[in-house]
C-alpha cells in the first residue's frame, strides 16, 4: 500500500543532500516530485493542489537546524501536513448513548461493507468487551444475508435473522427491538449497496437512518477505487449525515490515494482501515502513524501495540530465560517464533510497519514468496520427531530423507532449513549475550530464509 509514493518521497530527500537551507528554488523542484508522486498514488487533484500549497507555505525559509538536512526538514513539513490532511488526530468509535448504540454501515456494493461490519463487531467485542448484534437489510443481493450470518459466526458475534421477502425498514425495526429487549451494547445495521449511486438506494438508506437514529453512520470505501472514491464519498456525504469513514482493502494492490482524499472531501474522520482478509484484519486509523508509514518512517507504535495484544508474553519470557541459562535455541523454539509472527498478521503486516531502512535490512524480500517459504518451513518441522526438534544434530542422511518425504519436499529443502536454523541459533546466542549490534548485522543472514 502506497509503496510507490513512499519510494518517490525517499528520492526527494536524497536530491536535497548537501544543500544548506530550504529555498524557493529547491522547494519548487522537490514539490514538483511530491506532486507527481501524489497524483500517481491517485490522490484527487484538488487535494494535491491544496496540500502542495500548504507545504510550500510552511517550508519556505524553514531553517535547517542541528543535524537535520534540508530533505529531512522538508519531510518534517510534509509529515505534518499529511497528518493534518488525514484528520490530525485519531477519532475513535462513538458509543456514548443509551444502549444499544446503533451503527449504520453505508457504501457501494463490493466495497467490503459486510466483511467490515463483522470485523468491527469482532473488534468491539474483543477490545471493548461489548455485546454485539448484526443485521443485514440487503434484500437485493443474492446471499448477502447468508454472507453476514457466516462472517458473524466466524467473528463470534450475534446475528439477527432476516429474509429477502422482508422490507429493509421492517428488518431494521425488528432488529432494534430485539437488541433493546436482549440488552445488546451495539447493533450494526448492514445496508444494501449498489454498483453505482442511484436515487432509490439513497432514499432507502435515508429512511433507515431516520428509523434507527444511529450514533455512528460509517461510510465504507474501497481504497482501490482511487479518484472514484472521492465522487462516491461526496455523494454519500450529501445524502447522509456521515460520522466517519472506514477504508477497506488498504492492504491490497492499491495506490492508496483514497486515504488522502476522502477525509479532505467529506470533512469526516477516517476511523478504521481494513488491512487484511481475515476478520482481525482491521486497525484504528491514526493519521500521524499513517503519515509516518507513507514517508517510510514505519509505524513502530502500532507494531508494539500489536505485539502487546498478540504475543504470548509467558512463552517469550520462558524463551528468554532458556537462552540466558545457556540451554540454547532448538527447532521447537524456531517454530514457536514463526507462530508468534503469524499471530501478528504475518510477515507482510510486520514489514509494512517497519521503517524503510529496516525493511531493506530484512532483505527487501518478495513477501508472497516469503510467506510460502514460512509455511513450508513449518511443514518440515512438523515432520520431525520430538527428539529431532529438541536435538537437530541427530538429523543425518536417513532422517533427512524421511522428513523430506513426510513434508512432501526435496531433501535439499530440509538441508536449507537446517542451515537457516543454525544461522538463527547464532543470532539468538548473540541476543542472549546482549549483543544487539551483532544481532542486527545477523539479520542479513535471514535473507535466504525469507527470499528464496
Amino acid at each position: 500500500m502506497l509503496d510507490n509514493l513512499t519510494q518517490r518521497l525517499a528520492k526527494v530527500v536524497k536530491t536535497m543532500r548537501g544543500q544548506a537551507r530550504l529555498t524557493e528554488d529547491n522547494i519548487s523542484e522537490m514539490l514538483r516530485e511530491v506532486r507527481m508522486a501524489l497524483l500517481e498514488a491517485d490522490v484527487a487533484l484538488p487535494v494535491v493542489k491544496d496540500l502542495i500549497a500548504r507545504i510550500k507555505e510552511k517550508a519556505l525559509g524553514q531553517e535547517v537546524v542541528g543535524s537535520l538536512t534540508p530533505g529531512q526538514a522538508l519531510i518534517g513539513v510534509v509529515h505534518k501536513e499529511l497528518t493534518e490532511l488525514m484528520g490530525g488526530a485519531a477519532v475513535g468509535i462513538n458509543l456514548a448513548t443509551q444502549p444499544p448504540a446503533v451503527i449504520l454501515m453505508a457504501g457501494l456494493q463490493g466495497a467490503g461493507k459486510t466483511t467490515t461490519t463483522a470485523k468491527l463487531g469482532k473488534w468491539l467485542k474483543e477490545r471493548q468487551k461489548k455485546k454485539v448484534l448484526v443485521v443485514s437489510c440487503d434484500v437485493y443481493r443474492p446471499a448477502a444475508i447468508e454472507q453476514l450470518k457466516t462472517v458473524a459466526a466466524q467473528a463470534g458475534i450475534d446475528f439477527f435473522p432476516s429474509s429477502g421477502e422482508q422490507k429493509p425498514a421492517d428488518i431494521a425495526a425488528a432488529a432494534l427491538d430485539h437488541a433493546k429487549r436482549h440488552y445488546y451494547d451495539v447493533l450494526f445495521v448492514d445496508t444494501a449497496g449498489r454498483l453505482a449511486i442511484d436515487e432509490a438506494m439513497m432514499a432507502e438508506i435515508q429512511q433507515l437512518h431516520a428509523l434507527v437514529k444511529p450514533i455512528e453512520t460509517l461510510f465504507v470505501v474501497d481504497a482501490m477505487l482511487g479518484q472514484d472514491a472521492v465522487n462516491t464519498a461526496r455523494a454519500f456525504n450529501e445524502a447522509l449525515p456521515l460520522t466517519g469513514v472506514v477504508l477497506s482493502k488498504l492492504d491490497g494492490d492499491s495506490r492508496g490515494g483514497a486515504a488522502l482524499s476522502v477525509r479532505h472531501v467529506t470533512g469526516k474522520p477516517l476511523k478504521f482501515a481494513g488491512v487484511g482478509e481475515k476478520l482481525d484484519g482491521i486497525e484504528e486509523f491514526h493519521p500521524e502513524r499513517m503519515a509516518s508509514r507513507i514517508l517510510g518512517m514505519g509505524d513502530i507504535l502500532s507494531l508494539v501495540e500489536e505485539a502487546h495484544r498478540n504475543v504470548d508474553t509467558e512463552k517469550a519470557e520462558a524463551l528468554a530465560k532458556k537462552l540466558k541459562s545457556g540451554k540454547g535455541f532448538d527447532l521447537n523454539d524456531f517454530k514457536a517464533q514463526i507462530g508468534q509472527m503469524r499471530s501478528m498478521g504475518g510477515l507482510s503486516s510486520l514489514m509494512d510497519k517497519l521503517p524503510a531502512q529496516l525493511s531493506q535490512a530484512a532483505g527487501q524480500v518478495d513477501q508472497n514468496q516469503a510467506e510460502k517459504q514460512i509455511r513450508r518451513t513449518e511443514g518440515i518441522i512438523n515432520s520431525m520427531t520430538a527428539a529431532e526438534r529438541a536435538k537437530p544434530e541427530l538429523i543425518k542422511a536417513s532422517r533427512k530423507r524421511r522428513i523430506a518425504a513426510g513434508a512432501g519436499v526435496p531433501v535439499q529443502e530440509v538441508n536449507r532449513l537446517l542451515t537457516q536454523f543454525e544461522q538463527m541459533q547464532k543470532m539468538m546466542k548473540q541476543f542472549s549475550k546482549g549483543g544487539m549490534a551483532k544481532l542486527m548485522r545477523g539479520m542479513q543472514g535471514m535473507k535466504g530464509m525469507l527470499g528464496r
